[in-house]
């Protein structure tokens, strides 16, 4: 009995040395939302958000804690047994913190403080510089564009080698527009300055608007854009961000859809009616998409083909912008694809449910 108390005292003493050593803060409490015990960091942080300054092991954590945040994530954890995560800009004047609480088996539960104040200012300053710079070469871009529509257009003495330069230079140009329009649009969405404006649109309306919007570039490529099944159901969402999200991804499924030997796009866009949501769909018959790019396709600025990619025009930032976008709409977005079959994108929005439901 002495060795097995001893054991149990020894790897009690290397637990609470390894969780002094965190660099998060940690707090425990039982049942009743009395604090149990913390670690060094916890009490270092303590002085500064409340009254006290000390823990106080036995003492209500709100007597101790007064963050909404901190308190309603415990809460959860306790009442419901599951893993709760909230963000608090509120605990510590000029911090953010990440908030995880988890029930313990035993009863109570844990909380862990993550300080990700460092993070979110450099994230920050990326997002103010690429803003910036975008905004800086609108000018310059624009300039250069205009000059040379006008050369090619009222010019007629250049040699087919000058109209070759600048025509060249107008692709490119154009190029870098799309890419400085696509990320203040980003920017924009990634800072949360983009408001959008949920209102209750018909699903099936809005899969005809982005249809009849793209009816220009089915034309030109000599694409086959079908609407397949559509439910009338509502959905709470942004028109315009949505109308946006779903052109994006027709716009996708006609440059890199084309079929490998008929050598021309097929697109179905479609909308079916799911428990609590609306799921819309955009399916190509293209040469599909490899596995290893399925998890990555949503980052800014990756591309599964480069080369082409760049030919097209693509700037590697519609998809990640549509994400941003539906996300904060409270939906989901993510792709289907087989090689030599196709591809499907599908996105979620939520329906707005009847009294019948």
């Amino acid at each position: 009995m002495d060795r097995s108390l001893t054991d149990a005292a020894e790897s009690r003493q290397e637990l609470e040395a390894m969780i002094d050593s965190m660099q998060d803060a940690v707090i425990a409490v039982d049942a009743a939302g009395r604090i149990q015990w913390t670690n060094q960091r916890m009490q270092k942080l303590i002085p500064g958000m409340s009254f006290s300054n000390a823990v106080r092991v036995g003492h209500a954590l709100v007597q101790t804690i007064r963050d909404p945040d901190v308190l309603d994530c415990m809460r959860v954890a306790l009442e419901q047994r599951v893993v709760s995560e909230r963000r608090s800009t509120s605990l510590l004047p000029g911090k953010i913190f990440e908030i995880a609480a988890s029930p313990m088996p035993g009863g109570g539960a844990v909380a862990v403080l993550h300080d990700i104040t460092r993070i979110e200012q450099v994230e920050r300053t990326q997002r103010d510089f690429v803003a910036n710079v975008s905004h800086e070469l609108r000018t310059p871009l624009t300039s250069i564009t205009g000059y040379v529509e006008t050369l090619l257009d009222h010019e007629q003495e250049l040699s087919p080698q000058a109209r070759e330069f600048l025509t060249t230079i107008h692709k490119n140009a154009t190029r870098m527009n799309r890419l400085t329009e696509d990320l203040l649009v980003m920017a924009r969405v990634e800072s949360s300055e983009q408001e959008l404006h949920p209102v209750s649109l018909r699903a099936d309306m809005l899969v005809r608007d982005a249809v009849q919007a793209m009816s220009g570039m089915v034309q030109d490529e000599e694409a086959v854009l079908e609407i397949g099944e559509t439910v009338p159901d509502e959905v709470m969402a942004d028109q315009d961000a949505a109308v946006q999200v779903l052109s994006n991804l027709i716009e996708n499924a006609i440059k890199y859809g084309r079929h490998p030997t008929k050598g021309r796009s097929r697109v179905i866009v479609s909308a079916h009616s799911q428990e609590n949501f609306v799921e819309f769909r955009v399916q190509d018959f293209g040469p599909g998409i490899a596995s290893e790019h399925l998890q990555r396709i949503f980052e800014r600025f990756y591309r599964v083909d480069k080369a082409r990619s760049r030919e097209s025009g693509g700037t590697g930032l519609g998809l990640a912008i549509a994400r941003h976008v539906i996300e904060g709409q409270g939906g989901a977005i993510r792709v289907d694809s087989e090689l030599n079959v196709g591809s499907t994108f599908i996105f979620t929005l939520p329906r707005v449910l009847s009294r019948a439901d």
